[in-house]
């Protein structure tokens, strides 16, 4: 290797960082070739709405996805990474209508097609904020490739798809009970509806029956009376016998309507009487259905009351609650309110709240498509990572409902369908009919566009050339892995798999890894309201993409939260550079060598490392090496991390690096024969850290590597475990060596030992090989523990008075203390601390055995509350030993 410059004191990764990214995409490292040699190993990126910005949610998704393929990149394996943004109906059009909006322009003044085009203007304009972000994070992704889910390859696959399933019965058009958004005027399916806890009531109501006492109905939506056509009550209740074939009067409305008797209604929920409002309730639908009751429409598409509702038509819904209670009333016919706390589905996208209404849609047959999804799962073509997902896959994919995929938009897919205005004729065709084939007259499109996850449901296909037959096709389909939050396995991972199984009669992807979700350091969710909300791009300002990919991945385990703290980022912002700081030591040992022999160390020394620090750290470079590899094969992100980790700061840089000073700075015939092996070494056991590093710190692990070895580190290959080093008896040895150092430091610590006093630790062990070790290596140990002398016990001896004594598998460790501390003193200050920490437990204990507190507290207070308990008692622990510790010294 030639001479390296001196590295800068710190990483500047705010100057590296785009410069490395430039360059591994100027050289299309990134790119995949279906002719390229290697098994494929492929990801498709969840595409990221085209209106977003980089938030927390995609940077974990796409650092986990980056490792894997960074990891499956340096293997060798034929590497695809399908970058790709979707183009979010609802959102986008939002965004752009607002735009409008503020020039005073408003939608449907520009009309349909002028509308769409200046979406394609925004689109062009802003649409690759989100790519150019995902690129500070260092994702390697095939840029080149990149495709966005309304472009024209796209498109046909989705008209084909549509047509396909239309063709065998599988899409139908029908009037049901959707799911519909007042404010964004189009309907939503089952799981874009997120349910929120809220305080309401349960109204009563009486409906008056001629010559029987009226019935007295629990409503919690009493505007909706208006579109009543029955009341039902459950045969089995002897209260209600009487009405059988009876009518009543549907309050405010001279409406008579009958009373049913279904055992569907629930005789324990308010009276036992439900009112039937089939066009505003999805089981009122159903009953509705059953005994064909006719469906009144009270509520508009906007949240307006209808002309149904009488004198209160052209009100908004929730405004005029209030005003149709106190009619109620006033005519008699209100009873009582009682306060109940339910479940109240509300938009996903504008957070509105949800109007079940009867409309005419477009559905897919979901359950033969679950089905085969789900059988997929369950014989293992498909697994879930964790596979505890398994049971809420299988309860939702069993009990699925026909999907609604036609959306009241003009942003989206067209939904490839024609209607004749005379006759009434639907044709679904791949290209526009010149005139109905009934009646030869004009044919008019469907107005509504899909559902943007019936695109997305395509993706893995789609986006390699589907439906047309493509080298990339045949290539990387099924793709490997899917990487994605579990908050979606819905919305788009099980359409994925229903798609593929049925397009491409395969499954899409053979693995689904679901990651968990980030929130803030209380673990509550991110959201503006709250002021918790953290932006990414701040933290790679402050901290780069390195720290914040670490701290994210070293989280990233079998758990539904990951707690963002900035302290952890800091903390990984420092091993960073740690890292940096060991690669400087080792490149100015390295350097000073080179310039001495004018030769690199002899590369034979690579073979047969000949000092005890050298043979270690390269047996527990195997055994890193080995877990490393085992951890992301299994996905365990977190685990891979902290293997990473404990291995980097304590092993090689706490440990390895200072067991080998003496040898790189002594002057004995020993050290020199010692120094050229040891410094080849350390350039082979870095390298390899590096390389193992890679995938979650390419940043810095490719700015050091042109140190220490040729080409690009991306392209290198990922070290495998050298076997032939393992050496338990140098794992045995040095072992024992910390084990003398560790207790040394940890009698300092207990005993509050002056940094800088200088301590002489005995040493009592019987093993004559130990014995003979540390008389060897002894001197290594004095600076690691702060001492000035280090000697064995002889034989018989035992620990002297005044010294702190840690007894050990192979023997003990004597650490005089006595002259360095006040023991008084510091058993006052122990005392007093301890009598804290005991008010402290007690108080923690006290709330935890309180049924109000754990009722009424959060959830994150109370776990915040038992993590404290945990410390406490640690710490007590600690006191507890220390003060008999000092019981033990003498006088």
């Amino acid at each position: 290797m030639p001479l390296s410059d001196p590295l800068p004191k710190n990483f500047d990764f705010l100057t590296a960082e785009p410069k490395l990214y430039s360059h591994w995409e100027q050289q299309g490292m990134f790119r995949a070739e279906p002719d390229r040699p290697g098994p494929p190993f492929v990801i498709v990126i969840p595409p990221p709405n085209v209106t977003g910005n980089l938030h927390m949610g995609h940077a974990l998704d796409v650092t986990l996805q980056d490792i894997l393929i960074r990891y499956h990149r340096m293997k060798g394996d034929n590497t695809l990474w399908m970058a790709g943004t979707d183009h979010a109906g609802i959102a986008t059009q939002a965004v752009v209508e607002r735009s409008l909006a503020a020039q005073g322009i408003q939608r449907r003044e520009l009309g349909r097609e002028k509308f769409v085009a200046k979406v394609w203007e925004w689109k062009k304009t802003y649409g690759s904020n989100i790519s150019r972000q995902l690129r500070r994070l260092g994702a390697s992704l095939d840029w080149s490739r990149e495709r966005f889910t309304m472009d024209e390859g796209l498109s046909e696959a989705v008209q084909e798809v549509f047509v396909t399933l239309y063709e065998q019965n599988l899409i139908y058009r029908g009037e049901r009970i959707i799911n519909w958004c007042p404010s964004c005027r189009t309907a939503v399916s089952d799981i874009e509806v997120e349910h929120e806890t809220h305080q309401d009531h349960l109204y009563y109501i009486k409906y008056l029956a001629r010559d029987l006492e009226p019935l007295i109905v629990a409503t919690t939506r009493p505007e909706t009376l208006f579109g009543d056509t029955a009341v039902a009550v459950n045969p089995d209740d002897p209260r209600y016998q009487g009405y059988l074939g009876k009518t009543v009067l549907v309050p405010l409305t001279g409406r008579q309507v009958p009373v049913i008797f279904d055992s569907y209604v629930d005789i324990t929920f308010g009276t036992g009487a439900l009112k039937v409002t089939p066009a505003h309730d999805p089981n009122d639908f159903t009953l509705g259905r059953s005994h064909k009751l006719p469906s009144i429409l009270a509520i508009s598409e906007t949240g307006i009351l209808t002309d149904a509702a009488g004198p209160f038509a052209g009100r908004d819904r929730l405004e005029a609650r209030g005003d149709i209670l106190e009619a109620l009333e006033r005519e008699g016919l209100w009873v009582k309110t009682e306060p109940l706390e339910h479940a109240v589905g509300h938009c996903y996208r504008c957070r509105s709240r949800i109007e079940p209404l009867v409309s005419m849609q477009w559905f897919v047959k979901a359950g033969p498509l679950a089905e085969t999804a789900a059988q997929a799962v369950r014989d293992g073509r498909i697994t879930l990572v964790p596979a505890s997902w398994e049971k809420t896959f299988f309860e939702w994919m069993d009990n699925i409902r026909d999907w609604c995929v036609s959306r009241q938009l003009w942003w989206g897919h067209q939904i490839p369908a024609w209607h004749c205005p005379s006759c009434g004729a639907v044709i679904v065709e791949r290209q526009a009919p010149q005139a109905c084939p009934n009646c030869l007259g004009p044919m008019e499109r469907d107005p509504d566009v899909l559902d943007t996850w019936f695109s997305s449901a395509l993706w893995p296909f789609s986006t390699l050339g589907w439906p047309k037959d493509t080298p990339e096709l045949r290539r990387y389909y099924p793709t490997s892995v899917l990487v994605t939050g579990f908050d979606i396995i819905f919305f788009w991972v099980a359409r994925m798999m229903m798609m593929g199984l049925k397009l491409m009669d395969d499954v899409p992807f053979r693995q689904v890894v679901l990651h968990p979700l980030v929130r803030d350091a209380h673990g509550q969710k991110m959201s503006k309201s709250k002021g918790n909300v953290v932006d990414p791009l701040e933290i790679l300002d402050q901290y780069g993409a390195d720290a914040f990919r670490f701290t994210l991945a070293s989280q990233a385990g079998p758990t539904r939260d990951l707690r963002l703290d900035a302290k952890r980022i800091e903390g990984y912002s420092k091993f960073v550079n740690k890292i940096w700081n060991a690669a400087r030591f080792a490149l100015t040992n390295l350097n000073e060598a080179q310039t001495a022999a004018e030769d690199t160390p002899a590369p034979e020394a690579l073979v047969m490392p000949q000092s005890l620090p050298d043979r270690w750290i390269r047996s527990r470079l195997v055994g890193l090496t080995a877990k490393v590899t085992e951890e992301l094969e299994a996905f365990n992100f977190d685990r891979y991390c902290d293997a990473i980790y404990q291995f980097t700061w304590y092993e090689f840089c706490d440990w390895y690096l200072e067991l080998i000073k003496p040898i790189l700075y002594g002057s004995t015939e020993a050290a020199s024969a010692l120094k050229a092996g040891t410094l080849a070494n350390l350039r082979l056991v870095f390298s390899d850290l590096l390389a193992l590093t890679h995938p979650v710190m390419p940043f810095v692990t490719e700015e050091l590597w042109s140190n220490f070895a040729e080409g690009p580190l991306m392209l290198a290959a990922f070290p495998a475990a050298r076997t032939e080093d393992l050496d338990p008896e140098s794992e045995k040895l040095i072992g024992f060596l910390m084990d003398v150092t560790k207790a040394v430091r940890q009698a300092r610590s207990d005993f509050r030992v002056p940094p800088g006093a200088k301590v002489s630790p005995i040493v009592s062990v019987g093993d004559q090989a130990l014995a003979e070790l540390l008389t060897k290596e002894g001197p290594l140990l004095l600076k690691l523990m702060g001492a000035d002398c280090l000697r064995l016990a002889a034989a018989g001896e035992t620990a002297p008075k005044g010294t702190a004594s840690n007894v050990l598998s192979w023997g003990e460790v004597w650490t005089p203390v006595l002259s360095h501390v006040d023991p008084l003193a510091e058993a006052a200050r122990l005392g007093k601390e301890k009598a804290k920490l005991e008010k402290d437990i007690g108080a923690a204990k006290a709330k935890l055995q309180n049924p109000g507190y754990l009722a009424k507290a959060p959830a994150e207070v109370v776990e915040e509350t038992r993590e404290k308990l945990e410390d406490f008692e640690a710490r007590l622990t600690l006191i507890d030993r220390t003060l008999g510790m000092f019981g033990s010294l003498g006088e």
